[in-house]
């Protein structure tokens, strides 16, 4: 058991698109569309019982990580600032379950659940693989941030907007040259905004520095419409 949380594991390492991988993603999958049974019932304290149980376990999960690191004497600025999208997504998610904040849900709708996509799918979990307790916490992490956003959006019947989008988009950036001043300030890669990370990611095939930062601009506009499309084929039946 111990093993499963050592810095040094010995264990197998984590394998993109392996068995363990695929079976995290259907995991991931499936708690989302247990969301829809959830839709249909009425009892409040039920939906207030998932807000809340979501909330604790990002919250928990994210204080272990940071415990985990601290412990080893592996955290530090340069690394562990929640600057990173789904880093800074862990909390504003908890805390808009808790409050059912809509503005905070226009950006965790968009740039959570694009934001914690990729690596779910190319995740940068390093030698850790399952079940070390890295690996668990990274999809709890990047699944919880996911799973809250279409918690509001199924169960909650919370929507974005067309100007939600240049909301997002507009405020995305400016919060991208923040992170870059402090990346310069501080000798950090938050958002990768200096240089790609050293893990296989999409960026990979988006071009070299800078040009994977504007074609990762047009691919997040993208994602934007492809999670508004449901509420615009919804709008276009209603007026038909």
């Amino acid at each position: 058991m111990v093993e499963h949380f050592a810095k040094d594991y010995t264990g197998d390492p984590f394998v993109l698109f392996g068995p363990a991988h695929l079976t995290a993603l259907g995991v991931v999958v499936l708690v989302n569309l247990s969301l829809l049974f959830v839709r249909r019932s009425s009892n409040q304290r039920l939906h207030t019982f998932i807000r809340y149980t979501l909330a604790g376990v990002l919250v928990l999960n994210r204080i272990a990580l940071h415990a985990w690191l601290i412990y080893y004497d592996q955290w530090s600025i340069q690394w562990n600032l929640p600057l990173h999208l789904c880093s800074i997504f862990v909390w504003l998610s908890a805390y808009m379950l808790i409050t059912k904040n809509y503005a905070v849900f226009e950006f965790a709708y968009f740039l959570g659940i694009g934001g914690a996509l990729q690596p779910l799918l190319t995740p940068d979990a390093g030698i850790y693989g399952f079940p070390h307790f890295y690996a668990i916490q990274f999809f709890i992490s990047h699944g919880g941030i996911v799973t809250a956003g279409v918690y509001l959006a199924v169960v909650e019947g919370y929507r974005p907007h067309w100007s939600s989008i240049k909301k997002v988009f507009i405020w995305g950036n400016i919060y991208l040259l923040f992170v870059t001043i402090i990346n310069l300030l501080i000798g950090s890669n938050y958002l990768y905004t200096l240089h790609k990370p050293h893990s296989v990611t999409l960026l990979d095939f988006l071009g070299p520095w800078p040009w994977y930062l504007i074609n990762a601009e047009i691919i997040a506009l993208i994602i934007f419409l492809i999670l508004y499309s449901p509420y615009l084929i919804s709008d276009r039946k209603a007026i038909f």
